[in-house]
């Protein structure tokens, strides 16, 4: 065997040790065309065949992989392509497979049919919308792929209430939004044309059921709470085939499982009622780093924009990010909202000028950005391409001019996960007497990788509506306490196992894995028994029902135990039947 195809066989292998129980069907019986004629007699063009590109390319020696590999840099290209997946593999956990057939689902009845045959058959059921999942749970091979990509309808609504709700319960503005829409859609059709927020994803190309279902936190979370404790009422299928309308008066325990209990794990939903709410007049950002130039000016630096955070962005109006990265860097991409631009420049006037005055110890790399916008505008794709650089387009021939997607988001295109952990830190930490521990902790952790907070996907701070709502999901308890979720992760460009020149880099991937725990341990040391967030989270976590729903767990394995005894709805670290 030459060199290339034993490493095509090596590399296709890497995987599957990890991943059997969860990516191969038990019983699958592939070879029965009438089984499949039948299902095809039933949904007709909606049952499809897939074939991976990538795949095609490493049996055709890496031809083509030049255009390809281009492609999977377009987020767009990714959804629209059932047999491929928005991240194509985490190394030495999970590769990218196409499933080997795909109901193309356009109805509710569409899904039952895929469910009713998967279960009667013992086929292996994956579900895609966005295709986002980290932990891989929306492809598997030789398994039946429900794709919701067309089940787009969008509908807003003026005074909705809930089905099987009590005479007299109160009207809510909402929107329902069909499973495989994608949120650039849903902003464009509620703030921009409706002049309404609905609480969303921060990347323009996520799918709305998978985030709304593990959680989901936007730029404004603090202030309208996340995608799950904004749900109204959904619409599933579920293991049994039957199609349930759920809320807090119908199907209660399952409507709270959909409330943060994962995507795709208690059933197959098809259409999400979500709140909306009267939109900010403005929505803007801060972006500006800073590099210092000893090791005391950087301890500085990081102590100064703790106090800082904790002093004038602890609250609802602020969220998204401050980065901590090697080389004594510190970056700021910070949203806000409800502010004129003059008030967001005051507000970081006494940060900025203490930088100043420590001209010797400190250097911009550019400018600091400080910009408001009316927020009708904000999701504007046409208002978005205006301004350079902000956004990229999907270049297809043909593409729709609002296919876009922030150039911040280029590099999860097609990735390969080396590593990503996260946790939540306590609001205690931003303490006048913890602060110097925190600082300490992120100085220490920046020296080995990246480190990032994500003070948008910690609730303490936010409005006591939105904390009285994610009250009532299943996501971990500790994120009302949490100000921030810290995310430290390492990953590749697009890589495929088999495709010279393109294969992972398993080597490199473990050595940025390694550095990634380095950087995570004085953080963990500071928080001990930290929880994290459902979507993203590390894949190889033993104790990861504690981390992500922490004690909603037990509750949780009861209702899937209800709803999918046979586990028919499973992937790697979802919830499973007590």
């Amino acid at each position: 065997m030459k060199r290339r195809e034993l490493l095509r066989s090596l590399l296709g292998l890497w995987p599957a040790a990890r991943l059997a129980s969860a990516q191969t069907p038990v019983g699958a019986t592939w070879s029965s065309s009438e089984r499949w004629r039948a299902l095809q007699k039933q949904l007709g063009a909606r049952v499809v065949a897939l074939a991976s590109p990538l795949e095609a390319c490493a049996r055709a020696n890496g031809a083509g992989a030049e255009t390809l590999f281009a492609r999977l840099k377009n987020p767009y290209y990714l959804g629209d392509e059932p047999a491929m997946t928005q991240t194509l593999g985490w190394t030495g956990a999970w590769v990218s497979r196409a499933s080997r057939f795909a109901v193309r689902a356009e109805s509710a009845d569409d899904v039952a049919a895929a469910v009713r045959f998967a279960r009667a058959n013992r086929v292996r059921l994956v579900v895609k919308g966005g295709g986002h999942s980290y932990f891989g749970n929306s492809n598997a091979a030789d398994s039946l792929l429900v794709w919701t990509r067309a089940m787009d309808r969008i509908e807003v609504h003026d005074a909705f209430v809930p089905r099987g709700a009590p005479a007299g319960t109160s009207t809510r503005e909402a929107v329902s939004v069909g499973a495989g829409a994608i949120w650039g859609r849903v902003y464009e059709a509620v703030s921009v044309a409706q002049g309404r927020y609905v609480q969303g994803g921060g990347c323009l190309t996520v799918g709305v059921a998978g985030f709304v279902l593990g959680g989901g936190f936007g730029s404004l979370s603090k202030a309208f709470g996340t995608g799950a404790a904004n749900l109204l009422e959904a619409e599933i299928v579920t293991a049994d085939g039957r199609t349930r309308i759920v809320n807090a008066w119908s199907d209660p325990d399952l409507f709270f499982a959909l409330r943060g209990g994962g995507g795709g794990t208690f059933g197959i939903t098809t259409r999400l009622t979500l709140a909306t709410h009267p939109l900010p007049e403005t929505i803007g950002g801060v972006i500006f780093s800073v590099t210092a130039g000893t090791d005391a000016a950087w301890s500085a630096l990081v102590s100064r924009i703790i106090a800082f955070y904790a002093g004038t962005l602890f609250n609802p109006r602020w969220g998204e990010q401050l980065r901590f990265s090697p080389g004594r860097k510190l970056g700021v991409s910070m949203v806000f909202h409800g502010l004129t631009q003059d008030a967001a420049i005051a507000a970081w006037k006494p940060f900025l000028s203490w930088i100043a005055e420590r001209g010797d110890d400190y250097r911009l790399d550019s400018d600091p950005l400080i910009l408001a916008i009316p927020a009708r505008r904000f999701w504007d794709p046409s208002f978005l391409r205006s301004a350079p650089g902000l956004v990229l387009g999907d270049d297809r021939p043909g593409a729709p001019a609002g296919n876009v997607f922030w150039a911040t988001n280029l590099g999860e295109a097609g990735q390969v996960l080396h590593a990503y952990e996260s946790m939540w830190l306590p609001a205690r930490l931003l303490d006048s007497d913890q602060q110097q521990r925190l600082a300490t902790a992120l100085i220490a952790a920046s020296s080995s990788w990246s480190v990032t907070l994500h003070t948008n996907k910690g609730m303490a701070g936010g409005a006591p509506s939105a904390l009285a709502a994610c009250r009532e999901t299943t996501t971990n308890p500790q994120v009302l306490n949490a100000f921030a979720l810290v995310i430290c992760a390492a990953d590749a460009p697009p890589a495929w196992p088999g495709i010279p020149g393109r294969e992972p880099d398993l080597d490199k991937g473990k050595r940025e894995a390694a550095r990634v725990r380095t950087a995570m341990e004085p953080l963990r040391r500071l928080a001990a028994g930290a929880g994290s967030y459902v979507s993203e989270t590390h894949f190889y976590d033993e104790d990861w029902q504690a981390a992500y729903w922490g004690e909603h767990y037990t509750r949780l394995a009861q209702i899937k135990r209800k709803y999918d005894p046979g586990n028919v709805f499973r992937g790697h670290h979802t919830v499973e039947p007590a």
